[in-house]
């Protein structure tokens, strides 16, 4: 390739994200392609992991805004329902507040359900922005846009917490917070994907996706840790410092996300003929090469909405994810107040052990992902993996509900297992699939549907993840097993509407088979081929 006219490459310099221009003045040279991608990862991972921190400060600090709610079944076994004779009494609140207190209006009868009705607000609004975000996003610039929404959520969700000092107990006040979080909550999923999508290649796509994806339980866990350690001091610090940090991860994302290769001058071709190994065609494959082709010649358009839900594949997923969401929003948002209403071995754990403790369901998610990304590379089968953990999912949230409260160990067993087999599938779909179906053959190369595409999957997905905790807020006020019945359903369903898939899936590994004594047949991928 020829170099680049002088005015050009002052152009593309001048474009140049300042972190970026730093570390090439420390250099004192361009920085590599490789180099691109190791910060894009790394960037990118850092700023979903802030997203997620910040979301999951909520399900940290219900407890201790929430109290003393009722203990209601909580050595009960999974089909059992019991109810409390007696409301527990309630301590006044008064200031200095101190872990145990409660918080007005949510330490009231009615607390679980307006606690329901704030994760609602929050994950409606959140799911209805996903939408307009993947819309925004393959329309504009993606570090930009994607700064705006992290710093946006770092503002709201300290103003949550800011109730704290301000000594503010109108709920309207909490529920509009919560829901222009949620709202700019929604940039982060389809940019990440996006940009990601723009640089890295489609070799062990599932594998190295499912790696990168643990950003989600990273930041779980690191959310629940923070927030637990705040509470202490305040449950406002809990809040606040995962908005400090969100706000800093998005200053980071501004100066140094380069949005794509054209945005920094990145020589992509030679790059991937010194550096990719050869397929037997010729065809060039590993992480160098862009997840979207390259050879759509002419002016790109943005794919519509409509359009983007007939790529062959989109509605199915997404309806899956919708169900998936479900159950692992649920755990998400319920998890550390359902530990710390439930007896172990006897005994109730504290607000902040029971966040400790939550962490470890995102531990085995990390697996779980890691696991469904892998498993479904070498099966060259997406369908197949997502339903089979998903049915798998089944039977570990019926033994986690049932013998969860034996033991401290026994808990923690069974929460890992579930924690693997419900985020496996979700962490696959929201990653490889939405790669997969974002490049679709039907789009002849067109790069400008990826964030579209991961939206509509996402924020499908979403809806379900609304719904979850929703119900869940009332449903656990009269029985938690109600509660595991549900995500047990939810799971089934979700593994079910995958089935079309997965039976052309196991058509086409058998029409494989039947043609491997012959000459060796290209096998194309299940989803981003499949014709459904």
């Amino acid at each position: 390739m020829g170099e680049m006219p002088e005015s050009g490459y002052e152009t593309t310099a001048q474009k140049k994200p300042l972190g970026i221009r730093f570390l090439e003045w420390l250099k004192k040279g361009t920085l590599s392609y490789k180099t691109y991608q190791v910060i894009v990862l790394i960037v990118t991972f850092l700023a979903y992991a802030a997203y997620h921190a910040a979301r999951k400060t909520t399900s940290i600090v219900k407890s201790a805004l929430d109290p003393a709610s009722s203990k209601l079944g909580s050595t009960a076994k999974l089909w059992e329902i019991n109810y409390v004779s007696q409301p527990t009494e309630r301590k006044p609140i008064t200031l200095p507040w101190t872990l145990g207190d409660g918080w007005a209006p949510f330490d009231g009868a009615n607390g679980t359900g307006l606690l329901g009705e704030v994760d609602l607000a929050f994950l409606a609004v959140y799911a209805m922005g996903m939408y307009f975000s993947g819309h925004l996003g393959d329309r504009m610039n993606l570090r930009i846009f994607l700064t705006i929404g992290m710093v946006g959520t770092g503002v709201f969700t300290s103003l949550f917490g800011a109730g704290y000092w301000a000594d503010i107990h109108n709920f309207y006040y909490f529920l509009a917070v919560q829901m222009l979080a949620g709202l700019f909550q929604s940039t982060g999923w389809p940019s990440v994907v996006a940009v990601v999508g723009n640089w890295c290649g489609k070799k062990k796509r599932g594998l190295i996706m499912g790696i990168w994806n643990a950003h989600t339980s990273i930041g779980n866990i690191s959310g629940s840790l923070i927030a637990a350690a705040m509470l202490s001091y305040g449950w406002g610090w809990s809040f606040v410092v995962p908005g400090f940090v969100i706000a800093f991860v998005g200053l980071l994302v501004f100066l140094f996300l380069p949005v794509n290769p054209s945005s920094v001058g990145a020589d992509r071709v030679e790059e991937d003929e010194s550096s990719s190994p050869k397929k037997s065609n010729g065809e060039e494959v590993g992480l160098t090469e862009p997840l979207l082709s390259s050879s759509f010649k002419g002016k790109q358009e943005a794919v519509g909405f409509i359009e983007a839900w007939k790529i062959p594949g989109v509605a199915p997923f997404a309806l899956c994810l919708f169900f998936s969401k479900l159950v692992a929003y649920t755990f998400l948002y319920w998890l550390p107040f359902y530990i710390s209403h439930t007896a172990i071995d006897g005994k109730y754990l504290s607000s902040g052990t029971a966040g400790n403790l939550s962490t470890l369901f995102d531990v085995g998610g990390v697996v779980g992902g890691i696991l469904a990304g892998h498993i479904s590379d070498r099966l060259n089968a997406r369908a197949i993996t997502a339903a089979g953990f998903m049915y798998c999912a089944i039977p570990a949230l019926y033994f986690y509900r049932s013998y969860g409260n034996v033991s401290l160990t026994m808990n923690i067993v069974l929460m890992l297992i579930t924690g693997m087999f419900v985020n496996g599938p979700y962490a696959l779909i929201t990653t490889a699939v939405s790669a997969d179906l974002g490049t679709h053959s039907s789009l002849k190369g067109n790069s400008r549907a990826l964030a579209t595409v991961t939206a509509i999957i996402d924020g499908t997905g979403s809806v379900g993840a609304a719904i979850g905790p929703l119900l869940t807020g009332y449903i656990s006020a009269t029985s938690w097993s109600a509660v595991f019945t549900m995500l047990m359903g939810a799971a089934f369903v979700a593994g079910l509407l995958l089935t079309k898939l997965v039976i052309a899936e196991v058509g086409a590994k058998i029409a494989e088979s039947s043609r491997s004594q012959g000459s060796p047949s290209q096998s194309s991928h299940p989803v981003a081929e499949l014709d459904v």
